[in-house]
């Protein structure tokens, strides 16, 4: 049995995304090929994800210096706590699902600071000699992305910043299989919003069966 963590980071409600619904289409599909598997599902916008503000970066300072957990203030106690909770729970998935719509040719900012909080040294990267090496090898993961222009392609594919993002963090900390699943063209192309939509949640179907 497999351990998949759904992640969403989209403030609208699931029948008003192009994202979301094909993300739902994905999961759907993943739990018929899959019924054994574990599925958490983690709405970035009602859940607590912590910035790192100068709380954050002043208790990990006096934990770098020696001071115990117990010494850190009532605020700097919260949010590492929570952080750490996020990280842990990255680490024991197998599969991901990153769930984003295109916001200023990139994605939420609730994703960034989730992103933030998994990309812990000593946790999912470590440094040696020759450079960073990720420690989450041997996982998957999928990015559904929604964007209203076209970016795969022509001139505003150098402004697509999401995806290649997502898929440089991932590589970074040992995660290299990862599979994009992109709704686009909506906003630019309203007649054929639906059959692109159709086309994304067939595509995402697919993936899923074999993921």
């Amino acid at each position: 049995m497999a351990k998949l963590l759904y992640i969403t980071a989209n403030p609208k409600r699931e029948e008003e995304s192009y994202s979301l619904s094909v993300g739902r289409a994905f999961l759907n599909a993943y739990k018929q090929q899959n019924p054994q598997d574990e599925i958490i599902e983690l709405d970035l916008y009602r859940t607590d994800i912590p910035y790192i503000d100068a709380d954050v970066l002043n208790g990990w300072g006096k934990l770098q210096q020696g001071q115990s957990f117990d010494q850190l203030s009532a605020e700097e106690k919260q949010k590492i706590s929570r952080i750490n909770e996020l990280t842990d729970q990255f680490i024991s998935a197998d599969k991901y699902v990153f769930v984003t719509p295109m916001w200023n040719f990139s994605f939420p900012p609730k994703m960034k600071a989730y992103i933030d909080t998994i990309c812990i040294a000593g946790k999912t990267f470590r440094y040696t000699e020759n450079g960073s090496v990720g420690l989450l090898t041997g996982r998957k993961a999928v990015h559904i992305q929604a964007r209203g222009g076209i970016y795969s392609e022509g001139p505003t594919k150098e402004v697509e910043f999401g995806d290649r993002y997502l898929r440089a963090v991932l590589g970074f900390i040992g995660i290299t299989d990862v599979q994009s699943v992109i709704v686009e063209g909506m906003a630019q192309f309203p007649n054929e919003a639906e059959s692109i939509k159709e086309n994304a949640i067939k595509r995402a179907e697919q993936v899923a069966k074999n993921f």
